[in-house]
């Protein structure tokens, strides 16, 4: 059943990311416009991943896909590793194309739950390796050290705005040829909202229908002054997706 009816849908996402979310939005009837709103580089201390032992830590915890895919481009991946947490199911098969399981994946996709849910797993003393992003909230570390844990920060990518999206971005958005946007984190958010206010482009996205990933993304597009039409229950994008569907028949 085609229920995007030719609407044309943002995504955010770069050019690996975005191939599955496009062939959703297609499978629906919706026309996927592919503008990265985001892109991740590593940082210098990725570079020394290798070298860290290991050993010494009982918990690895991957926030997200890119995490996965920078820490083993620069660890090696035949190398014996403590037990692994993840949040997400992209990030539970991201680690699997690498070889390993996830130990431990919560209920419920959003740092605040991870931290309720995986606080049986600390105790006085476990040590804990949380690699991250360079705007990663602090939650995770907090939430777990107030349980006893030994929470060690590794930051091994930083997020930027590629300047090319720049330019498509606001062409689109100033001919309304979007129709939807898709948000999958604050950042994207963050993003979008730069080119439209540096291009007072406010008026052109009045007709948009927003859906956010989670609550964290819906929060910060409340506070940048959006309107947030849908949000779904279980944060993946196949879910976004069908929020925003489920909206637009209502």
């Amino acid at each position: 059943m085609r229920t995007l009816k030719g609407m044309s849908v943002l995504v955010p996402r770069g050019k690996d990311q975005s191939k599955p979310v496009s062939a959703l939005i297609k499978e629906y009837g919706g026309l996927p416009v592919e503008i990265p709103l985001i892109a991740f580089r590593p940082t210098s201390i990725a570079k020394h991943i290798d070298s860290i032992d290991l050993e010494k830590f009982d918990w690895l915890i991957f926030t997200s896909s890119v995490t996965v895919d920078i820490f083993f481009s620069a660890k090696d991946a035949s190398a014996n590793l403590p037990r692994i947490a993840v949040i997400g199911k992209k990030t539970e098969k991201t680690l699997r194309k690498y070889g390993y399981h996830a130990d431990f994946i919560p209920k419920v996709f959003v740092a605040e739950s991870f931290v309720e849910e995986f606080a049986e797993q600390v105790a006085q003393g476990t040590n804990i390796l949380l690699p991250k992003g360079n705007l990663a909230r602090e939650y995770i570390k907090q939430g777990l050290a107030e349980h006893g844990a030994d929470v060690e920060e590794l930051v091994i990518y930083e997020t930027f705005f590629p300047q090319e999206s720049k330019k498509l971005l606001h062409e689109k958005i100033a001919r309304k040829e979007i129709d939807i946007l898709l948000f999958t984190s604050p950042s994207t958010i963050n993003h979008f909202m730069h080119v439209v206010r540096d291009g007072h482009l406010e008026k052109q996205i009045k007709h948009c229908i927003i859906g956010c990933i989670g609550p964290v993304s819906k929060e910060r597009a409340v506070e940048q002054g959006l309107t947030v039409h849908a949000m779904p229950d279980s944060y993946t994008v196949h879910d976004l997706l069908k929020s925003i569907i489920t909206y637009i028949n209502h």
